[in-house]
C-alpha cells in the first residue's frame, strides 16, 4: 500500500474518532497503535488532512451539503461523511493531487472501511462536485 493510501486511511480513522469524541488530534494519535507504526511520510499526510478537515470543517460540510441535497449530512453514514470529507479536503486545499486521484482513492477507501454501497455513494458525490465546481464561471 502506497504511503498517501495509508495516509488517507489513517486520516479516516482519526477522523471517525473525532467526531465521537472531539478530541485533538494530537490525544488521538498518541493513543492509535496504526498511527505509531506508520511512516513518516504517512503520518505528516495524514495530520495535514485531519487538521485540514477540522479547520475548514464548515466550509467542507457546506460543499458536501450542496452535492449531497436529498441528504442530511446527519444522515449519511459516518465513515462515508468523513471519506468525502477527506476527498474534499483535498479537492479545495491540496492542488498537488488530481481530482481522477484524489477520487479513485476515496474509492479505494470507501472499498475497505465502508458499506458495500459506499464505494459508489462517494463516486457518485465527488464526480459530481469535480463537475460543477469545473463548470462554475471563474470570478
Amino acid at each position: 500500500m502506497g504511503t498517501r493510501r495509508k495516509a488517507r486511511e489513517l486520516a479516516l480513522q482519526l477522523l471517525y474518532q473525532h467526531e465521537l469524541t472531539h478530541a485533538a488530534p494530537e490525544e488521538m494519535q498518541a493513543h492509535f497503535e496504526e498511527w505509531k507504526g506508520a511512516s513518516e511520510g504517512a503520518r505528516r499526510f495524514a495530520d495535514s488532512l485531519v487538521r485540514g478537515v477540522i479547520e475548514h470543517l464548515g466550509e467542507i460540510d457546506d460543499e458536501l451539503g450542496l452535492q449531497t441535497a436529498h441528504w442530511r449530512l446527519e444522515r449519511l453514514a459516518a465513515v462515508d461523511r468523513n471519506i468525502l470529507r477527506l476527498a474534499l479536503c483535498e479537492l479545495l486545499f491540496h492542488d498537488d493531487t488530481p481530482p481522477a486521484v484524489v477520487i479513485d482513492e476515496a474509492i479505494e477507501v470507501a472499498k475497505r472501511f465502508g458499506s458495500s454501497e459506499s464505494a459508489r455513494f462517494v463516486n457518485g458525490v465527488l464526480d459530481g462536485f469535480v463537475r460543477r465546481t469545473r463548470s462554475a464561471p471563474s470570478p
